[in-house]
């Protein structure tokens, strides 16, 4: 066997390995228990766009002074994360309280971003118009009727030209 043919191949069986292997980063996004909710949607986004990547991502919930009393703010928000990305990812690791900090992870869900997508999909086109060959020939615009007896005349009838009008003037009754 040829040594320098054995070691070609093996380069590259090592570098279609490389190649067909995906490197999973973790992104960090941190929040605060006080976020206004314009920071908390720009921040969500990120997250989302991070999870479509393909990265997991680590929510960090930071806390400062007497905001740590409150451990349950933290946990509101984390969840509302969570809800929010639902469609692109899942909870790989529940939230906890390190010290001063509360860390969940979430993962991409291959599943949930497939049919995600395709609602989306199915949502952008558009549909086609359907025309039924059967109401366009009983449509009333085709042949005009007559009013039926009991419909309204289009005229009111006319009242008593005499009763409505007054001919006397208010200098003339003087």
């Amino acid at each position: 066997m040829d040594y320098g043919k054995w070691k070609y191949e093996e380069s590259q069986r090592q570098r279609d390995s490389r190649r067909k292997s995906t490197n999973i980063s973790i992104k960090e996004m941190k929040y605060r228990p006080k976020i206004g909710t314009g920071d908390f949607d720009t921040k969500t986004r990120k997250v989302e766009k991070f999870l479509d990547e393909g990265h997991k991502v680590k929510v960090t919930i930071m806390f400062r002074g007497r905001e740590t009393q409150h451990p349950e703010l933290g946990r509101r928000i984390l969840d509302r994360v969570a809800e929010g990305v639902a469609g692109v990812a899942r909870v790989e690791v529940m939230p906890k309280l390190d010290g001063r900090n509360m860390t969940m992870v979430l993962a991409p869900d291959k599943k949930a971003k497939a049919a995600r997508d395709a609602q989306r999909k199915a949502e952008s086109e558009p549909a086609a118009p359907e025309v039924a060959t059967s109401d366009v020939a009983t449509s009333e615009v085709a042949t005009p009727e007559a009013p039926t007896p009991e419909a309204p005349t289009a005229t009111p009838p006319a009242a008593p030209i005499e009763a409505a009008t007054d001919t006397t003037k208010p200098e003339d009754a003087a």
